[in-house]
């Protein structure tokens, strides 16, 4: 298992002239290995392997102005990019995912992100050396950049350092290892999870607990930055891109990642806190493609990173030794939980089906003996409900307070 660091750089002229230059490079030998690839592909029906690349390309140009193994890097992605569209077009084929896959396209010009391997960057007195490509130090008489090494990390313990571009800024990552967590936690303690918009993550437990991650700051922030990308862009051409639009875009991407590492942090917390082992995720997938909520929700609703934070509470799961689980969420929200609905999977819902309870009032849910509960805490409620009897999970200690008060938390409070 590998965590990533993130940090922003701030170059002098001459750093970000050169952060440029190999991110430029990077992007040309890119568009280079596709056109290969792709001509491959339609001449001869062969997908190339990393290796093929590697051999055709090493006298190109863009390839001498990177340090040789970032080169191969670079070209080693092109080869896995065909290599994941022949499996996605062997699994459309046999109607595994509904959409065509398409092949990979040429980059725009631009940047693109630069990988060095740990074997090709030194630490000399506190600052990462990074080597340049032979023709550069040729040209331009230098053989590398050097960058700060954070205090926080152990140089050892890194697999990897990646140059990214993004939003006329650049970043390093640090890719590490991460060694696993020994937790206090008992596997027959569970949280269900339902994902939604003003209640971003609504969970409760097996052991008399519930809460609700706020999503309405979240909300608010996505519509602001919207709100101002539509403002910059009224009159102006179709693909129309500026700095403002760039700065903007960047802090409002820094607030959804600060955002998704506060809320699943704040999940797996209450988890340890209260020993629980296993964690069950409602997700439908493709539910944001197939979204229909209107307009205005929809742009609301698409653009909140869920997924992200699905997967960030799984990776975090991982390392605290949490089982993750991800089940398919359909009626959850309609059947009653109290009650003990039977919840059918989308698509092979019974005609007679009907739920003995109803939703009321927004954020209320009524049960067949006019008990009122959260409606989100019936749906998380349900979510464990659909794998409780594969796992053999006791839910007699989900509680009416549970059901009723979820505590609610807010992420930057």
């Amino acid at each position: 298992m590998y965590g990533c660091q993130q940090t922003l750089i701030n170059p002098t002229l001459e750093l970000k002239a050169i952060l440029e230059y190999v991110c430029t490079e990077a992007n040309s030998l890119s568009n280079c290995g596709l056109y290969y690839a792709r001509q491959m592909y339609f001449k001869a029906g062969k997908i190339v392997s990393k290796f093929d690349l590697h051999k055709q390309l090493n006298r190109n140009p863009h390839f001498g102005a990177l340090q040789s193994q970032t080169a191969q890097q670079t070209l080693t992605t092109i080869a896995e990019s065909f290599k994941s569209f022949i499996g996605l077009l062997k699994a459309y084929r046999q109607g595994t995912i509904a959409e065509r896959p398409k092949l990979p396209n040429y980059r725009k010009r631009g940047y693109t992100l630069v990988t060095y391997p740990s074997q090709a960057v030194k630490l000399k007195n506190g600052q990462l050396r990074f080597p340049l490509g032979s023709k550069v130090k040729t040209w331009f008489g230098l053989d590398a950049f050097y960058l700060p090494m954070p205090s926080n990390l152990d140089y050892k313990s890194i697999k990897e350092f990646r140059i990214l571009p993004r939003n006329n800024c650049f970043y390093v990552e640090f890719v590490y290892k991460l060694e696993p967590i020994l937790s206090d936690i008992n596997p027959d303690f569970v949280l269900g999870i339902d994902s939604g918009l003003n209640n971003w993550l609504t969970c409760i437990s097996n052991v008399g607990t519930s809460f609700i991650v706020d999503g309405l700051h979240l909300k608010s922030l996505n519509q602001f930055y919207n709100k101002q990308v539509s403002t910059i862009k009224e009159k102006k051409p179709q693909g129309f891109w500026s700095k403002r639009l760039a700065a903007i875009t960047e802090k409002r991407n820094r607030q959804m990642r600060d955002a998704v590492n506060k809320a699943a942090r704040k999940v797996i917390n209450h988890c340890l806190h209260n020993k629980i082992g296993t964690i069950v995720f409602g997700w439908n997938k493709e539910h944001k493609q197939n979204s229909n909520l209107g307009k205005q929700n929809n742009q609301k609703f698409v653009s909140i990173p869920t997924a992200k934070l699905k997967d960030r509470i799984a990776q975090l799961c991982e390392q605290h030794g949490i089982k993750f689980i991800e089940t398919e969420e359909s009626y959850t929200s309609k059947a009653s939980f109290v009650d003990n609905d039977f919840l059918p999977i989308y698509g092979e819902k019974p005609t007679s089906w009907k739920s003995s309870g109803k939703r009321t009032h927004r954020g209320l849910f009524r049960t067949a003996n006019n008990q009122h509960i959260n409606s989100d805490c019936n749906g998380a409620g349900n979510i464990i409900r659909k794998v409780s009897t594969t796992l053999g999970l006791d839910l007699s200690g989900v509680s009416s307070g549970a059901l009723s008060t979820p505590l609610r938390l807010k992420l930057w409070s």
